[in-house]
């Protein structure tokens, strides 16, 4: 049983709900019924008085937090291994997501970029959060916000669709169409619960738009800038024309070997544009050439 604990909010939790600000405060060590329940008993209190759980927090309140039992293996992941962080300013991080390494976790899975962030971070007035994510096995930029004023700014432009993405992908044949296409598509994830795919034909629509930089008879290297944001939107788009990206053994071809040759390459927010080449092997290297080309589709 802990004490009455008295919390001042930092300027970084400034915005956060109520329910938010104790859910990270507590690290779910605390079940949110029982945060819930403190809330509507009035056992939580805010600059002494009572609070709603949506209701929004300024910077300098105190939170009254009443005695509780600390909940077991209810800890969220932490993790002590390094990040590649390639930007950290005005409390926006830009972090080099290496394929094969999660943006969240999940069940049995004790390694991601959120967990290597609370380690990082352990000491942080605010953990940084992620405002988007990649694939597993997606490469590249990965956006974080190290303030919950930033993080609700970012989110806001990710979901408004006012943040411009880049993606650059190696496929399968040759690809043929000249200039910039556009590829639209209604997709939906159907199967079984540990099988499921997306497949496209109904569903939510996906919009991109697809440059090719380097064709060749076997394979052709492709730019594709995203104007939706769908589960696995691009594999499945470029799969369905008979052009899946090299290494998806999900989409494509199940005898593929090495990584997925699919690298987000360029964020552009509102007065700011973030690049970040991939770090592919000389067979699959993109000269500079092609690179200007690709940016300069943003």
């Amino acid at each position: 049983m802990s004490n009455v604990q008295f919390i001042e909010v930092t300027k970084a939790e400034s915005g956060q709900k109520l329910l938010q600000f104790l859910e990270r405060r507590l690290g779910h060590s605390v079940p949110k019924t029982a945060i819930m329940r403190w809330i509507r008993k009035g056992e939580v209190r805010v600059d002494k008085g009572r609070k709603k759980p949506f209701d929004r927090l300024l910077a300098g309140q105190v939170v009254r937090i009443p005695p509780h039992h600390v909940g077991e293996a209810r800890e969220k992941e932490v993790s002590t291994r390094p990040l590649d962080i390639v930007y950290d300013r005005k409390n926006i991080l830009a972090i080099n997501k290496p394929a094969g390494l999660p943006s969240h976790g999940g069940e049995g899975q004790k390694d991601s970029v959120t967990a290597r962030l609370r380690g990082l971070f352990a000491d942080a007035e605010f953990t940084p959060s992620l405002c988007h994510r990649l694939d597993r096995d997606t490469s590249g930029l990965l956006l974080a916000a190290s303030s919950y004023e930033r993080l609700r700014e970012l989110n806001d432009l990710f979901a408004s669709g006012k943040v411009g993405k880049l993606y650059l992908a190696w496929v399968h044949r040759q690809w043929k169409e000249p200039g910039t296409v556009t590829l639209m598509d209604y997709m939906e994830k159907k199967g079984a619960k540990g099988e499921e795919k997306v497949h496209t034909g109904s569903g939510k629509q996906a919009l991109a738009e697809v440059t090719c930089l380097d064709s060749r008879h076997e394979r052709s290297l492709l730019a594709v800038k995203l104007l939706t944001g769908r589960t696995h939107q691009i594999r499945v788009q470029l799969a369905s024309r008979k052009h899946p990206i090299i290494g998806d053994r999900k989409y494509g071809k199940k005898r593929d070997e090495g990584p997925l040759m699919l690298h987000c390459m360029s964020i552009v927010l509102p007065k700011l544009q973030l690049s970040l080449p991939p770090d592919w092997d000389s067979k699959w290297h993109v000269d500079k050439n092609m690179l200007k080309t690709a940016q300069d589709l943003l």
